[in-house]
């Protein structure tokens, strides 16, 4: 049942995605853990050591506490009736997941310069990456729509997809806790160096093999839409370890391969200029249309990834079944 419920609420995050006027648990974690912030910092040593030790109760508490939440939802509602708890299920995954919207906001970037020019792409872009984005040329803001669908691929559509398919909802929603609170405090900044380690950390781990799996995912799926698969691989190869976070390259150096584009690079963050190391080979110069390439290749991936993750479960299921 969590196959077709995952796969039903895939369906719908495609053709929906996520309205504005309906109200979604990411904002719910989003407002839970500002409000556990402060009283955690309040609760413990003002020190490095003591705010670390409160980052890490709120690492571990939020993302427990959501797939705790979630299993007793489910539950509940297959005491009343079978049919209920897999539309609970498919409608959490539906929730879970953001392949729609990460196609969506992405393509309004370019919308966005096609009618109010470069300022107005600024702004669009500005709604979806965390960089300092009135220094970007048109380049620079083609640059980062791309990078974002690239390491988004799995933060919002692959690893979410992975989660539902080994747990059901309840380990997808815990994944989606992870993830939403390495994005407002695993910063590496004076406020959250401390505070938001164990966030980022968890997160770090939690996206390690799917993110690698994501890239291979890319790659395989090139050739279903015209991507250079070779080209792929082999940048993926060299640069899958280029950045900071042990994660992000993984997808964007796959993506930077297929569309023969380097990525990557300096950047502002926050008014600093921080020095990052680029990713593929400047085979062209990047173009809107690249934007529409690189969600081609994140839905082909994800797709891709529904199949796979599915077919692993289902062989997990009999294999059980049969031993039993």
């Amino acid at each position: 049942m969590t196959i077709l419920a995952v796969a039903a609420g895939f369906a719908a995050d495609l053709a929906f995605g996520d309205p504005r006027w309906l109200p979604h648990p990411v904002v719910a974690m989003g407002r839970a853990i500002t409000w556990a912030e402060g009283r955690l910092r309040g609760a413990f040593p003002q020190t490095s050591a003591g705010t670390r030790a409160a980052g890490l109760v709120l690492a571990v508490a939020l993302p427990l506490a959501c797939g705790l939440l979630t299993w007793g939802i489910l539950h509940l509602c297959g005491m009343v009736h079978s049919g209920l708890r897999f539309v609970a299920e498919a409608w959490t995954s539906y929730q879970i997941l953001a392949a729609c919207e990460l196609r969506r906001q992405s393509l309004a970037v370019a919308r966005a310069f096609s009618k109010g020019g470069l300022v107005a792409a600024r702004e669009a872009v500005g709604l979806i990456v965390g960089r300092d984005t009135s220094v970007l040329d048109e380049q620079g803001v083609a640059r980062a729509v791309v990078e974002t669908v690239a390491e988004n691929a799995s933060d919002g559509v692959i690893a979410p997809l992975f989660y539902l398919m080994i747990g059901g909802a309840p380990l997808g929603m815990a994944y989606k806790a992870v993830n939403t609170l390495d994005s407002m405090v695993g910063y590496k900044n004076e406020r959250y160096i401390d505070f938001g380690c164990a966030s980022a950390r968890l997160d770090d781990a939690a996206n390690w093999i799917p993110s690698r799996l994501s890239a291979l995912l890319m790659i395989a799926v090139c050739p279903i839409v015209g991507l250079d698969a070779r080209g792929a691989a082999r940048i993926w190869r060299r640069d899958r370890r280029r950045h900071a976070s042990p994660n992000a390259a993984q997808t964007e150096s796959a993506c930077a391969g297929a569309l023969g584009l380097r990525l990557a690079g300096p950047a502002v963050y926050f008014g600093k200029l921080v020095e990052k190391p680029t990713i593929g080979d400047a085979s062209r110069e990047i173009e809107w249309g690249d934007i529409a390439r690189a969600t081609r290749l994140m839905l082909a991936a994800s797709v891709c990834a529904l199949v796979v993750f599915g077919a692993a479960r289902a062989a997990v299921v009999l294999a059980v079944g049969a031993m039993a």
